[in-house]
C-alpha cells in the first residue's frame, strides 16, 4: 500500500479562512447537565431514554432555551448560541406556557446579574433605578427575538412526520434566510409516540397491489432515510426522547443477562444510592434501523427524593446514565426553571 505524503497532508488547498469557518461549526455544543459527560457535535443523534416522567421534556426545553438565547444583547451577557431549534413535538403534550417561563426566567437572572455588578462597581446597590428600569424593557424585545428562532411542528401520525421531515429543508431554509441563523438542533418528542398506533395496524398498500406494503418497520426506515438526507444537506445535532418499557417485556434470557450484568457493575462509580426500582429491566421496542441509526444514548430513571429548595420549595430528582458509549457514572440531578443542576 502507497504511503500517504506527508507534504500533501500538511500543504492542503483549505485556506484559514476555510478552516476556521469549518472548525468553529462543528466545535461540539457544551451541554449543561445531564448531558455534559460526552462532547456532541452537529451529525450526532442522541436518544434520550426513560418512563414517564424522569425529565426527558425538560432536558429538551433547556437546550433549545440555551440554543434561542443570543450570546450577548445589548451589552449583557446570555451565552447562548442565537441559533433555531426545530421542534417536532409527537406526543402532543408540549407546553409552551413552560417554554415561555424557561425563557423569560433566564432572561430576567442575566438582566439581574449584570444590574448587580453594574451597582458593585459603583459601590453601591440599588433596585429601583432608571438604569434598571430600562434594562427590563429590554425584555419583551428579546423574548420575541429568541421566540422566533423556535420552530414548533406537531404531528398526530407517522405519515404527518413523515411528510413535515421531508418539507423540513426547504421550510428551515427560508427561515434561516429571513432570521439569518440557522438550524442548530433537531429534537423530537418522542419518536416512539407512534409505534404502537402503527404495530396495530395492518400494512397499507400504498398506490394499488403492486406496491410494497407500509409496515412500521418501513415507516421507521423512511424517517431515519429522511433524517438522514437532513443532516447531509443540513447538518444539525439530533435529539429524540423515548419512552421506555420496564418489567414483563423482557424474556427470561434477557433478563438473566441483565441480572449479571448488574452484578459485575456492583463496584460501578455511582453518584446516588442504589435503589431496587432502578433495576427493573427494559426492553427495546424501536425497530432495527433506528437503533443503529442513533450514535449516543443517555438513560434516566426518577427517583422517590425530593429536596428542599428556598425558591421553589421542593424539587423532584432523576438519576442519568450514559449507555452509549457507556461511562461507569450514575449523575444525580434536578430541575428548575434556572436550569439543571447536579446534586452531589
Amino acid at each position: 500500500m502507497e504511503e500517504e505524503n506527508p507534504r500533501g497532508w500538511i500543504h492542503g488547498d483549505e485556506t484559514a479562512k476555510v478552516m476556521l469557518s469549518r472548525v468553529l461549526t462543528e466545535r461540539p455544543f457544551l451541554f449543561l447537565p445531564p448531558l455534559h459527560r460526552v462532547p456532541l457535535r452537529v451529525g450526532n443523534v442522541v436518544e434520550i431514554a426513560g418512563p414517564s416522567p424522569s425529565a426527558k421534556s425538560q432536558i429538551l426545553l433547556h437546550a433549545a432555551v440555551r440554543c434561542i438565547l443570543p450570546e450577548e444583547w445589548k451589552g449583557i451577557r446570555f451565552g447562548g448560541l442565537k441559533r433555531m431549534v426545530m421542534y417536532f413535538d409527537l406526543d402532543c403534550r408540549f407546553d409552551v406556557l413552560r417554554l415561555s417561563q424557561m425563557l423569560k426566567h433566564r432572561i430576567m437572572e442575566a438582566y439581574r446579574s449584570a444590574n448587580s455588578t453594574y451597582w458593585k462597581e459603583k459601590g453601591e446597590y440599588q433596585k429601583n433605578d432608571a438604569t434598571t428600569t430600562n434594562m427590563y424593557l429590554c425584555d419583551d424585545e428579546l423574548f420575541l427575538d429568541c421566540m422566533r428562532r423556535f420552530l414548533y411542528i406537531r404531528c398526530y401520525n407517522s405519515f404527518e412526520f413523515l411528510a413535515a421531515l421531508k418539507a423540513m429543508h426547504s421550510h428551515s431554509q427560508r427561515e434561516s434566510e429571513a432570521l439569518g441563523v440557522s438550524v442548530h438542533f433537531l429534537m423530537i418528542d418522542s419518536i416512539g409516540a407512534f409505534y404502537w398506533m402503527d404495530r396495530a395496524c395492518q400494512p397499507i398498500p400504498i398506490g394499488g397491489s403492486k406496491r410494497k406494503n407500509v409496515s412500521h418497520q418501513s415507516l421507521a426506515e423512511a424517517v431515519v432515510q429522511e433524517i438522514c438526507k437532513l443532516l447531509q444537506m443540513q447538518p444539525v445535532l439530533v435529539l429524540a426522547t423515548k419512552a421506555t418499557i420496564f418489567g414483563a417485556g423482557t424474556s427470561a434470557n434477557d433478563a438473566q443477562r441483565a441480572f449479571g450484568k448488574w452484578c459485575s457493575e456492583g463496584k460501578m462509580d455511582s453518584r446516588t444510592s442504589s435503589r431496587d426500582g432502578e433495576k427493573l429491566m427494559f426492553r427495546e421496542y424501536m425497530p432495527s434501523s433506528w437503533q443503529s441509526f442513533v450514535t449516543h444514548r443517555v438513560r434516566l430513571q426518577a427517583l422517590d427524593e425530593i429536596i428542599p429548595d428556598g425558591e421553589y420549595g421542593t424539587l423532584l430528582t432523576y438519576t442519568s446514565q450514559w449507555v452509549q458509549p457507556p461511562l461507569n457514572i450514575k449523575d444525580k440531578f434536578a430541575v428548575r426553571d434556572d436550569g439543571i443542576f447536579l446534586i452531589t
